[in-house]
Formats: C-alpha cells, sequence, structure tokens
C-alpha cells in the first residue's frame, strides 16, 4: 500500500505548488523535489545532511517514522541523552526539566555506531527468542485449554457416575424399606383377618341363640325353659369372657404403621450445600523457553525507572485459614521460587503460602518471642530471637539447623546472602556468613533493616527516619518526609529505589535512591491498614505488604493478611 502513496515536496508546497518528492531530509524533517534536493545539496547549512528516498522512508515501521531529531517542546535539535530519564534532549531541556539529572551525555556518543553495534545483534537475537517463546506460550495455552475441557469431561463423569450411584443405593435402600413396610402390613393384616373370623363366628352364634331364644319362649315347656337359659347362660358367658380376654391381652389395641425416616439420611438435606467443589490448582510452570538476558546486557543505554514511573498493581492477597485468622505479621518474605513465607508474632511461628496465595504448612514454631525474619539463601531463612540469638532454619525439611548467638537483643536481620546484619535500638552486627566473625556497628541503630550492593538501610520509627548507612557504619543519608510516620518495614527494589511501610498514616512510600525524594505508591485506598511488613523480590519485582482487612465487611473482626503487587 506504500508505494500507492504520493508524496509532496516540503518546500515547494510551503510556495503553494504541488511537486513529487523523490527524498525525505532526515535532519531537516522535509520532503524534496528533485531541484529542491540540488539546492539542498549545495546549501552550505545542509548539503552535509543525509537524505533517503521516499519509499525507503515509506519502507520504515511508522512509529519510526513519527520519531523527530527535534525536541517537540522546544523545536530545537536534540544534542543530549539524560540517562537518568533514559530520553533525548536538547539544550532547552536541561533547564527545563532535567537541571538535577548529573548522568547527561552527548547524544552523537550514544548514538555512535549503533546499527553495527553488537546490541542490534543482540536484540534481533532477543526479538526471536521472545517470538518463539510466545509460539511456545501460544501453543503451550491451547493444551492447556484441550486439557482443561477433557478434565471438565471428566470431571462431569464423575458427577454423573455419583448421582448414578447414589440414586442405586438410595433405589436398593427404598426397596428394602418397602419390603419391610409389605412384609410388617402382611402379618398384621393377617393377625387381625384370623381375629376377625374369631370373632364373626362368636357373632353368628350369638345370632343363633337370640333366633332359638325367641322360639323357646313361644314353644319350650317350663322345664326346657329352665335348662336352655342354664345354655344360654353358660354360652353368653363365655363370650363375655373371650371378649374380655381380647381386652385384657390387647389384642384390640389400635396398632398402627409408622415410618421414621433415617436420621443420616434427613442430615443429608439439612447438612449437604454441595454435590462437590471444583478447585483451580496451580502448579509451576515447566515450559522451557529461550533465556532471556540480564538487564546489563539487554540495552543501549542503561534506563533507570523515574519514582514517577513506579505504580505497583494489584495481584492477589494471602488466603488466611479460618483457625489461624489470630496471627500478627511481624514479618513477610518472598522465596526464589515465589512462595510467601510469613512470620506470625503471636504464635512465634513461620508460616507458608504458596504461589497462589493459598496456605500450604506450618514451617517451624519457636518457643521463645521473635520479631523479624530474611531470606538467606537456598533454602536457608534466618529468625531474629529476643534472647539474642539467630536461628538459621532450612524451609523444605522444616526445622533449625543453626543458631548464631549475639552479644545483643536482635530485633531485626538482614542478608544478602554473604552475610547477617543483625539490629536492635542498642547497635548492630555483621555476621560474615563464612567464618562466622562478628563485627560490631555502634552508630548503626534500627527497628527494620534492609541490605543492598553493601549498605545498610533502616527505618527508625521513634523520629520517623530512613536512614542509609556504609557496611562501616558510615552515614550517608538521613531521610523524613510527613507521608512517612512511625516507619517499620523496609526494603529496596533492584534499582536502589527504597520501599517503606508507614504504620501510623496506612501507607506504603518509597524513597529515591540518594534519599532526596519520595512518594506514596499505596494507601488506604487501596485496602491498606496498619502495614507492618514488605518485602520485594528483586528479580521478579514482586512486592508482598502486610495489612489488616476485616472478615466478611464486619470492621469489628479484624485479622492480618498481606496483598501481593507486580512492580
Amino acid at each position: 500500500m506504500a508505494s500507492l502513496v504520493t508524496d509532496y515536496c516540503t518546500l515547494c508546497n510551503d510556495d503553494g505548488t504541488s511537486t513529487e518528492a523523490v527524498r525525505w531530509c532526515i535532519e531537516c524533517e522535509v520532503f524534496l523535489c528533485t531541484d529542491c534536493e540540488k539546492h539542498h545539496k549545495k546549501s552550505r547549512s545542509s548539503k552535509a545532511h543525509n537524505t533517503m528516498s521516499t519509499k525507503d522512508y515509506h519502507n520504515l515501521p511508522k512509529f519510526m517514522q513519527d520519531i523527530s531529531s527535534q525536541c517537540r517542546n522546544h523545536k530545537k535539535k536534540y544534542e543530549l541523552y539524560c540517562s537518568f530519564h533514559a530520553c533525548p534532549c536538547c539544550v532547552t531541556c536541561i533547564t527545563d526539566k532535567h537541571q538535577k539529572c548529573q548522568e547527561m551525555k552527548p547524544l552523537s556518543d550514544v548514538l555512535k555506531q549503533v546499527k553495527s553495534s553488537a546490541s542490534v545483534q543482540l536484540f534481533e537475537k532477543d526479538l526471536k527468542d521472545v517470538k518463539e517463546n510466545l509460539e511456545e506460550i501460544i501453543k503451550y495455552l491451547n493444551r492447556r485449554i484441550n486439557t482443561s475441557t477433557e478434565q471438565k469431561t471428566k470431571a462431569a463423569e464423575q458427577i454423573r457416575s455419583m448421582r448414578k450411584s447414589i440414586d442405586d443405593f438410595l433405589d436398593k435402600l427404598e426397596q428394602k424399606v418397602l419390603d419391610d413396610l409389605e412384609t410388617k402390613q402382611s402379618k398384621l393384616k393377617s393377625k387381625m383377618n384370623t381375629l376377625l373370623q374369631q370373632l364373626k363366628t362368636q357373632s353368628n352364634q350369638m345370632s343363633q341363640l337370640q333366633r332359638e331364644f325367641s322360639k323357646m319362649t313361644q314353644y319350650a315347656t317350663e322345664l326346657q325353659m329352665y335348662v336352655g337359659l342354664r345354655e344360654i347362660e353358660k354360652t353368653t358367658s363365655e363370650a363375655a369372657k373371650y371378649l374380655d380376654d381380647l381386652k385384657s391381652g390387647g389384642q384390640l389395641d389400635e396398632v398402627n404403621l409408622e415410618l421414621t425416616i433415617s436420621s443420616k439420611l434427613q442430615s443429608i438435606l439439612k447438612d449437604v450445600k454441595s454435590f462437590g467443589d471444583i478447585n483451580i490448582n496451580t502448579s509451576p510452570f515447566t515450559l522451557q523457553l529461550q533465556a532471556g538476558r540480564k538487564d546489563q546486557a539487554q540495552y543501549l543505554v542503561h534506563t533507570t525507572p523515574t519514582i514517577e514511573q513506579i505504580k505497583p498493581s494489584f495481584l492477589r492477597q494471602l488466603t488466611i485459614p479460618q483457625d489461624r485468622k489470630n496471627i500478627a505479621i511481624c514479618a513477610c518474605t518472598i522465596l526464589p521460587d515465589g512462595k510467601y513465607l510469613i512470620f506470625d508474632g503471636n504464635y512465634y511461628r513461620l508460616l507458608l503460602f504458596s504461589n497462589d496465595g493459598m496456605f500450604k504448612r506450618e514451617v517451624v514454631k519457636f518457643t521463645g518471642g521473635s520479631s523479624d525474619t530474611c531470606f538467606v539463601r537456598t533454602n536457608t531463612v534466618a529468625v531474629a530471637l529476643k534472647k539474642q540469638q539467630i536461628a538459621l532454619v532450612d524451609v523444605e525439611k522444616n526445622k533449625i539447623f543453626k543458631s548464631i548467638n549475639i552479644s545483643h537483643s536482635c530485633d531485626t536481620v538482614a542478608s544478602d546472602g554473604q552475610m547477617l546484619v543483625v539490629s536492635s535500638w542498642e547497635k548492630s552486627t555483621i555476621v560474615n556468613l563464612n567464618d562466622e566473625s562478628h563485627t560490631i556497628l555502634e552508630g548503626v541503630m534500627a527497628g527494620k533493616i534492609a541490605l543492598f550492593k553493601g549498605n545498610i538501610y533502616c527505618t527508625n520509627d521513634s523520629e520517623n527516619k530512613v536512614c542509609c548507612y556504609k557496611s562501616t557504619g558510615e552515614p550517608l543519608w538521613t531521610f523524613q518526609h510527613h507521608d512517612i510516620v512511625y516507619p517499620q518495614g523496609i526494603t529496596l527494589d533492584k534499582n536502589g529505589f527504597v520501599y517503606v511501610v508507614s504504620w501510623n498514616n496506612n501507607r506504603v512510600v518509597v524513597v529515591s535512591p540518594d534519599g532526596k525524594t519520595c512518594k506514596t505508591i499505596l494507601s488506604e485506598a487501596d485496602g491498606i491498614s496498619t502495614p507492618w511488613a514488605i518485602d520485594i523480590n528483586r528479580e521478579s519485582g514482586i512486592v508482598i505488604v502486610s495489612s489488616k482487612i476485616s472478615s466478611d465487611n464486619d470492621y469489628s473482626k479484624l485479622y492480618n493478611t498481606a496483598f501481593v503487587y507486580k512492580l
């Protein structure tokens, strides 16, 4: 379709003439006809400009056609590149928006030999790998859709099979009780029929005597009458006694057939609320994809996001079991495999949750008080114990395998895999994990602590401060802001931004790496309430933050959980 587009010379068009263009000047960003191109080549100011044919120009992707070499805000040529904001700048941009930016480079240095650089080949490979990965994932998802359809069919068959089994079972129970009903009613009926026959016989005898008595009174002699009356008296007495025996023997009692439905069968209607449960169980993604490159090899110019670009998006909430809703989350940790580990300060226990936020198991319970935990390496986490001790826990084996004694109370702990930093309101101790040597830092005191690239980051809740120290204990910066009130948990992302939970005003605040500015990224509007703990997986950019929520919208029944976000 591009071949059908007719471009007109920009310069001729300005003079009111429509002349077909043949070239595009990359630097002037104008179309040129044959005549104007000749003048353009002769002009001292433009003869060194690079041009391309209009056909080649239209072969460029649309987004590249829109890329200008001039600043749209100031209408001046880009001459510099700001590494911090990852954007080209003109000279006016520096005084406008980049006064404090220190990583400014000549644009020509950044663009030098871009096309022939190794990065181009790397990007080409990246595109190929990503495309292949996408195609593999599409195939994988199509297989998963087919699998889920098969699982649905199988589940439906199981439901129908169970229904038939229940129906067959109930049919058998029904027939059994109907047979029992028939048997007992037949026996009862037979018994009553026998009694009925006996009574009819007695009744017939009485009828016969009544007829004979009438004849006796008319035709019998006095002697016959006397003897006959004695005979009638005897017969009626026997009949009366027979009736009395029937009454006293209970043979005339009312006998009723009654049905009592099984209480267990009746409980089905009351207790069974569901035929079954449909669960979606998640297992780790196992498809092998092309490995991507690390960030330092991925970009022509390394770019760090600005603090304004940090906007976490909600992923999930940890599901706290009903019998554990009285927990107090003092610390939370994201393990390398994406599972979540929280420390319950009420019962001093580590609880493990799956990648999708479902409770898996209790890892270990401590006898003494403790308040903080951190990931160390492999399957190991460290737990700060109040009895001046650090416990090293194997999460997979659910046991404490080592204890490290500290000379002061252990309020908080952090690790980078090579060392532990244990802190209190007295002092801090660095423990070298290779030889377990201790270094005391007298001036470093913290409520919560974090490590990043050898520096120590602390929160001070009594003074509403966030502090940064060198590993030697030398202070680098201290930051205070009205958004940070009674700060607790602290962590850092891969770019060195510091994330702090502000307990007293229900916020999560991010502080710039230089400790000069901050921004609230989560608040009460996001459901954050009395946050205490936070952690970041620097590789994945996943964040976990503890918070209180209400049970069934009943705000008198608050309990601790944690929210998970993606940066």
